[in-house]
Protein backbone atom coordinates (compact mmCIF):
# COMPACT_ATOMS: atom_id res chain seq x y z
CA UNK A 1 0.00 0.00 0.00
CA UNK A 2 1.12 3.57 -0.58
CA UNK A 3 0.63 6.93 1.10
CA UNK A 4 -2.92 8.24 0.89
CA UNK A 5 -4.20 11.80 1.28
CA UNK A 6 -5.67 10.94 4.63
CA UNK A 7 -2.38 9.47 5.91
CA UNK A 8 -0.17 6.43 5.48
CA UNK A 9 -1.67 2.96 5.19
CA UNK A 10 0.44 -0.18 5.64
CA UNK A 11 0.06 -3.89 5.33
CA UNK A 12 1.55 -5.71 8.29
CA UNK A 13 4.63 -6.66 6.23
CA UNK A 14 5.18 -2.97 5.32
CA UNK A 15 4.71 -1.94 8.95
CA UNK A 16 7.26 -4.53 10.04
CA UNK A 17 9.77 -3.30 7.45
CA UNK A 18 9.39 0.36 8.44
CA UNK A 19 9.42 -0.21 12.20
CA UNK A 20 12.14 -2.86 12.40
CA UNK A 21 9.83 -5.21 14.30
CA UNK A 22 8.90 -8.63 12.99
CA UNK A 23 5.38 -9.55 11.90
CA UNK A 24 5.26 -12.01 14.80
CA UNK A 25 6.25 -9.27 17.28
CA UNK A 26 3.57 -6.89 15.94
CA UNK A 27 0.90 -9.54 16.40
CA UNK A 28 2.18 -10.29 19.90
CA UNK A 29 1.96 -6.60 20.81
CA UNK A 30 -1.64 -6.56 19.57
CA UNK A 31 -2.49 -9.59 21.68
CA UNK A 32 -1.01 -7.93 24.79
CA UNK A 33 -2.88 -4.68 24.20
CA UNK A 34 0.26 -2.67 23.45
CA UNK A 35 -0.73 -1.95 19.87
CA UNK A 36 -4.25 -1.05 18.62
CA UNK A 37 -5.94 -3.44 16.24
CA UNK A 38 -5.70 -2.54 12.54
CA UNK A 39 -8.59 -1.16 10.53
CA UNK A 40 -10.39 -3.71 8.44
CA UNK A 41 -10.81 -2.69 4.77
CA UNK A 42 -12.51 -5.39 2.79
CA UNK A 43 -10.43 -8.51 3.26
CA UNK A 44 -7.27 -6.62 4.29
CA UNK A 45 -5.99 -5.35 7.66
CA UNK A 46 -4.66 -1.82 7.33
CA UNK A 47 -2.24 -0.13 9.73
CA UNK A 48 -1.84 3.64 10.01
CA UNK A 49 0.94 6.08 10.91
CA UNK A 50 -0.20 5.91 14.54
CA UNK A 51 0.70 2.20 14.62
CA UNK A 52 4.19 2.98 13.34
CA UNK A 53 4.63 5.74 15.92
CA UNK A 54 3.47 3.38 18.68
CA UNK A 55 5.94 0.67 17.62
CA UNK A 56 8.76 3.22 17.70
CA UNK A 57 7.68 4.33 21.19
CA UNK A 58 7.74 0.73 22.41
CA UNK A 59 11.19 0.16 20.91
CA UNK A 60 12.52 3.31 22.59
CA UNK A 61 11.14 2.31 25.99
CA UNK A 62 12.56 -1.20 25.65
CA UNK A 63 15.98 0.33 24.92
CA UNK A 64 15.63 2.37 28.12
CA UNK A 65 15.16 -0.81 30.14
CA UNK A 66 11.39 -0.88 30.61
CA UNK A 67 9.53 -4.19 30.68
CA UNK A 68 6.54 -4.82 28.43
CA UNK A 69 4.25 -4.72 31.47
CA UNK A 70 5.47 -1.27 32.53
CA UNK A 71 5.37 -0.06 28.91
CA UNK A 72 1.72 -1.05 28.75
CA UNK A 73 0.98 1.07 31.84
CA UNK A 74 2.83 4.04 30.37
CA UNK A 75 1.03 3.78 27.05
CA UNK A 76 -2.33 3.47 28.77
CA UNK A 77 -1.51 6.66 30.68
CA UNK A 78 -0.60 8.30 27.38
CA UNK A 79 -3.89 7.19 25.81
CA UNK A 80 -5.76 8.54 28.85
CA UNK A 81 -4.35 12.00 28.20
CA UNK A 82 -1.28 11.97 30.46
CA UNK A 83 1.95 12.72 28.65
CA UNK A 84 5.09 10.58 28.64
CA UNK A 85 7.36 13.61 28.50
CA UNK A 86 7.90 13.81 32.26
CA UNK A 87 8.60 10.09 32.65
CA UNK A 88 11.00 10.03 29.71
CA UNK A 89 12.72 13.12 31.11
CA UNK A 90 13.21 11.32 34.44
CA UNK A 91 14.58 8.27 32.64
CA UNK A 92 16.96 10.48 30.66
CA UNK A 93 18.17 12.09 33.90
CA UNK A 94 18.90 8.72 35.50
CA UNK A 95 20.50 7.43 32.28
CA UNK A 96 22.71 10.53 32.03
CA UNK A 97 26.41 10.58 32.91
CA UNK A 98 27.25 10.15 36.59
CA UNK A 99 30.73 11.61 36.13
CA UNK A 100 32.27 14.56 34.31
CA UNK A 101 35.00 12.28 32.97
CA UNK A 102 35.01 11.84 29.20
CA UNK A 103 35.98 8.64 27.39
CA UNK A 104 39.14 8.64 25.27
CA UNK A 105 40.82 6.44 22.69
CA UNK A 106 44.22 4.78 22.90
CA UNK A 107 46.18 2.79 20.35
CA UNK A 108 47.71 -0.58 21.18
CA UNK A 109 51.19 0.92 20.76
CA UNK A 110 50.40 3.73 23.22
CA UNK A 111 48.89 1.21 25.63
CA UNK A 112 51.99 -1.00 25.54
CA UNK A 113 54.23 2.03 26.08
CA UNK A 114 52.28 3.17 29.15
CA UNK A 115 52.68 -0.27 30.72
CA UNK A 116 56.41 -0.74 30.30
CA UNK A 117 56.57 -1.49 26.58
CA UNK A 118 55.52 -5.11 27.01
CA UNK A 119 53.00 -6.66 24.58
CA UNK A 120 50.74 -8.48 27.06
CA UNK A 121 47.67 -9.95 25.35
CA UNK A 122 46.42 -11.62 28.55
CA UNK A 123 46.45 -8.31 30.43
CA UNK A 124 44.58 -6.61 27.58
CA UNK A 125 41.98 -9.39 27.59
CA UNK A 126 41.55 -8.88 31.36
CA UNK A 127 41.11 -5.13 30.86
CA UNK A 128 38.50 -5.70 28.14
CA UNK A 129 36.61 -8.21 30.32
CA UNK A 130 36.56 -5.67 33.16
CA UNK A 131 35.43 -2.84 30.88
CA UNK A 132 38.57 -0.79 31.48
CA UNK A 133 39.13 -1.05 27.73
CA UNK A 134 36.53 -1.49 24.99
CA UNK A 135 37.34 -2.78 21.53
CA UNK A 136 36.53 -0.54 18.57
CA UNK A 137 34.69 -2.49 15.85
CA UNK A 138 36.76 -2.80 12.71
CA UNK A 139 40.01 -1.61 14.32
CA UNK A 140 41.95 -4.14 16.39
CA UNK A 141 44.73 -1.64 17.20
CA UNK A 142 42.54 0.99 18.90
CA UNK A 143 40.64 0.82 22.19
CA UNK A 144 38.03 3.04 23.81
CA UNK A 145 38.87 3.99 27.41
CA UNK A 146 35.62 4.75 29.32
CA UNK A 147 37.57 6.04 32.34
CA UNK A 148 41.03 7.47 31.55
CA UNK A 149 41.52 8.06 35.31
CA UNK A 150 41.08 4.36 36.05
CA UNK A 151 43.60 3.45 33.35
CA UNK A 152 46.06 6.02 34.74
CA UNK A 153 45.76 4.50 38.22
CA UNK A 154 46.54 1.06 36.80
CA UNK A 155 49.56 2.46 34.93
CA UNK A 156 50.94 4.12 38.09
CA UNK A 157 50.45 0.96 40.16
CA UNK A 158 52.23 -1.08 37.50
CA UNK A 159 55.08 1.45 37.39
CA UNK A 160 55.36 1.08 41.19
CA UNK A 161 55.89 -2.66 40.76
CA UNK A 162 52.40 -4.16 41.02
CA UNK A 163 51.83 -7.02 38.50
CA UNK A 164 49.00 -6.47 36.02
CA UNK A 165 47.28 -9.68 37.13
CA UNK A 166 47.23 -8.38 40.72
CA UNK A 167 45.80 -5.03 39.57
CA UNK A 168 43.00 -6.84 37.71
CA UNK A 169 42.23 -9.04 40.73
CA UNK A 170 42.18 -6.00 43.01
CA UNK A 171 39.80 -4.16 40.66
CA UNK A 172 37.42 -7.12 40.63
CA UNK A 173 37.35 -7.17 44.43
CA UNK A 174 37.00 -3.38 44.66
CA UNK A 175 34.22 -3.32 42.08
CA UNK A 176 32.15 -5.81 44.05
CA UNK A 177 32.47 -3.68 47.17
CA UNK A 178 31.66 -0.44 45.34
CA UNK A 179 28.63 -2.02 43.66
CA UNK A 180 27.41 -3.02 47.13
CA UNK A 181 27.79 0.62 48.28
CA UNK A 182 25.90 1.85 45.18
CA UNK A 183 23.10 -0.65 45.78
CA UNK A 184 22.74 0.39 49.40
CA UNK A 185 22.70 4.09 48.47
CA UNK A 186 19.96 3.47 45.90
CA UNK A 187 17.92 1.43 48.37
CA UNK A 188 18.36 4.17 50.98
CA UNK A 189 17.30 7.02 48.68
CA UNK A 190 14.46 4.99 47.19
CA UNK A 191 13.04 4.26 50.64
CA UNK A 192 13.33 7.80 51.99
CA UNK A 193 13.13 10.03 48.89
CA UNK A 194 11.77 8.39 45.74
CA UNK A 195 9.19 5.95 47.12
CA UNK A 196 6.39 8.48 46.67
CA UNK A 197 7.11 8.66 42.92
CA UNK A 198 7.25 4.90 42.39
CA UNK A 199 3.73 3.78 43.17
CA UNK A 200 1.51 1.41 41.25
CA UNK A 201 0.85 3.98 38.52
CA UNK A 202 3.30 6.05 36.45
CA UNK A 203 4.03 9.50 37.95
CA UNK A 204 2.42 12.59 36.49
CA UNK A 205 4.56 14.99 34.47
CA UNK A 206 4.88 17.27 37.50
CA UNK A 207 5.92 14.39 39.78
CA UNK A 208 8.40 13.08 37.22
CA UNK A 209 9.91 16.56 36.81
CA UNK A 210 10.24 16.88 40.59
CA UNK A 211 11.91 13.45 40.81
CA UNK A 212 14.31 14.36 37.99
CA UNK A 213 15.29 17.52 39.90
CA UNK A 214 15.98 15.40 43.00
CA UNK A 215 18.16 13.04 40.95
CA UNK A 216 20.25 16.02 39.79
CA UNK A 217 20.66 17.23 43.38
CA UNK A 218 21.40 13.82 44.92
CA UNK A 219 23.61 12.47 42.12
CA UNK A 220 26.92 13.86 43.51
CA UNK A 221 26.15 12.91 47.13
CA UNK A 222 27.10 9.25 46.79
CA UNK A 223 30.57 10.05 45.45
CA UNK A 224 31.10 12.88 47.95
CA UNK A 225 30.19 10.58 50.85
CA UNK A 226 32.44 7.77 49.61
CA UNK A 227 35.32 10.24 49.02
CA UNK A 228 35.02 11.62 52.56
CA UNK A 229 34.74 8.21 54.21
CA UNK A 230 37.60 6.77 52.15
CA UNK A 231 39.83 9.70 53.16
CA UNK A 232 38.93 9.16 56.82
CA UNK A 233 39.55 5.41 56.65
CA UNK A 234 42.84 5.79 54.76
CA UNK A 235 44.10 8.32 57.29
CA UNK A 236 43.16 6.07 60.21
CA UNK A 237 44.43 2.78 58.84
CA UNK A 238 47.51 4.15 57.06
CA UNK A 239 48.82 5.63 60.32
CA UNK A 240 48.02 2.42 62.20
CA UNK A 241 49.67 0.34 59.47
CA UNK A 242 52.81 2.50 59.56
CA UNK A 243 53.06 2.35 63.36
CA UNK A 244 52.73 -1.42 63.30
CA UNK A 245 55.58 -1.78 60.83
CA UNK A 246 57.77 0.73 62.67
CA UNK A 247 57.18 -1.15 65.93
CA UNK A 248 58.36 -4.37 64.26
CA UNK A 249 61.54 -2.66 63.10
CA UNK A 250 62.27 -1.54 66.66
CA UNK A 251 62.23 -5.12 67.97
CA UNK A 252 65.27 -7.41 68.01
CA UNK A 253 65.15 -7.60 64.23
CA UNK A 254 63.38 -10.95 64.14
CA UNK A 255 60.11 -11.11 62.27
CA UNK A 256 57.19 -11.33 64.67
CA UNK A 257 55.15 -14.46 64.37
CA UNK A 258 51.42 -13.93 63.85
CA UNK A 259 49.16 -16.70 65.08
CA UNK A 260 45.41 -17.19 64.74
CA UNK A 261 43.49 -18.00 67.91
CA UNK A 262 39.85 -19.10 68.05
CA UNK A 263 37.62 -16.92 70.23
CA UNK A 264 33.98 -17.64 71.05
CA UNK A 265 31.58 -15.65 68.87
CA UNK A 266 29.69 -14.52 71.98
CA UNK A 267 32.93 -13.12 73.41
CA UNK A 268 33.70 -11.23 70.19
CA UNK A 269 30.19 -9.81 70.10
CA UNK A 270 30.71 -8.49 73.62
CA UNK A 271 34.05 -6.97 72.57
CA UNK A 272 32.44 -5.39 69.50
CA UNK A 273 29.76 -3.86 71.69
CA UNK A 274 32.38 -2.53 74.10
CA UNK A 275 34.94 -0.98 71.73
CA UNK A 276 33.48 -1.35 68.22
CA UNK A 277 34.36 -3.87 65.53
CA UNK A 278 37.25 -1.83 64.11
CA UNK A 279 39.06 -1.89 67.48
CA UNK A 280 38.24 -5.46 68.53
CA UNK A 281 41.61 -6.90 67.50
CA UNK A 282 43.53 -4.18 69.38
CA UNK A 283 41.38 -4.69 72.47
CA UNK A 284 41.93 -8.45 72.57
CA UNK A 285 45.68 -7.99 72.05
CA UNK A 286 45.88 -5.36 74.81
CA UNK A 287 43.85 -7.58 77.18
CA UNK A 288 46.18 -10.53 76.58
CA UNK A 289 49.27 -8.36 77.04
CA UNK A 290 47.85 -6.96 80.29
CA UNK A 291 47.17 -10.48 81.55
CA UNK A 292 50.74 -11.52 80.67
CA UNK A 293 52.18 -8.51 82.50
CA UNK A 294 50.03 -9.27 85.54
CA UNK A 295 51.22 -12.89 85.59
CA UNK A 296 54.82 -11.74 85.22
CA UNK A 297 54.41 -9.42 88.22
CA UNK A 298 52.79 -12.21 90.24
CA UNK A 299 55.66 -14.56 89.36
CA UNK A 300 58.30 -12.00 90.33
CA UNK A 301 56.54 -11.27 93.62
CA UNK A 302 56.18 -15.01 94.34
CA UNK A 303 59.88 -15.63 93.61
CA UNK A 304 60.80 -12.73 95.89
CA UNK A 305 58.73 -14.15 98.75
CA UNK A 306 60.28 -17.58 98.34
CA UNK A 307 63.75 -16.07 98.35
CA UNK A 308 63.07 -14.19 101.58
CA UNK A 309 61.67 -17.34 103.21
CA UNK A 310 64.84 -19.22 102.33
CA UNK A 311 67.03 -16.44 103.73
CA UNK A 312 65.06 -16.31 106.95
CA UNK A 313 65.22 -20.07 107.54
CA UNK A 314 67.55 -20.84 110.54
Amino acid sequence: MTEEPGGAAYRIEDLAHRSGATVRTIRAYQDRGLLPRPERRGRANVYAQTHLARLRQIADLLDRGYTLASIKELLEAWDAGRGLGGVLGLVAEVDGPWTDEEAARISRAELDERFGGRHDDAAVADAVALGVLERVPGDEDVFLVPSPQELSVAAELHKAGVPLSAIAAHLRELRGQVEHIATRFLEFTTEHVFARYLGEHPPTDAEAAEAASLVRRLRPLAQQTVDAELARAMRTFAVRHLRRHLAREETSGEREEVRTVEVLAETMRAVDGLVGGSHASEFVTAAVERELRARTLDRLASNHRKSREVDETP
